[in-house]
């Protein structure tokens, strides 16, 4: 017996499919990007921004203080 059939007797309501779709509402109705696209987007770009600017940080201080302190170079202003 299939599993419809079987629910049916049993007086159960049809079984729920898997829905990966985003019930989110959408930004603007023409646009195909819903809320939770936006925020994913948001915190996504976050991140990144701060691993640019740590990644900034770590260059500077290399460039400044260890690459002169190790003999690899001579900064210009000193």
């Amino acid at each position: 017996m299939g599993e419809a059939r079987r629910r049916a007797q049993q007086g159960l309501p049809p079984r729920q499919g898997k829905s990966n779709k985003d019930n989110s509402p959408r930004i603007l109705p023409w646009l195909p990007i819903t809320e939770n696209q936006r925020e994913q987007f948001f915190s996504i770009t976050k991140l990144g921004a701060w691993i640019g600017i740590g990644v900034v940080v770590v260059l500077w201080i290399v460039v400044r203080f260890i690459g002169p302190a190790a003999g690899w170079w001579v900064p210009a202003d000193i």
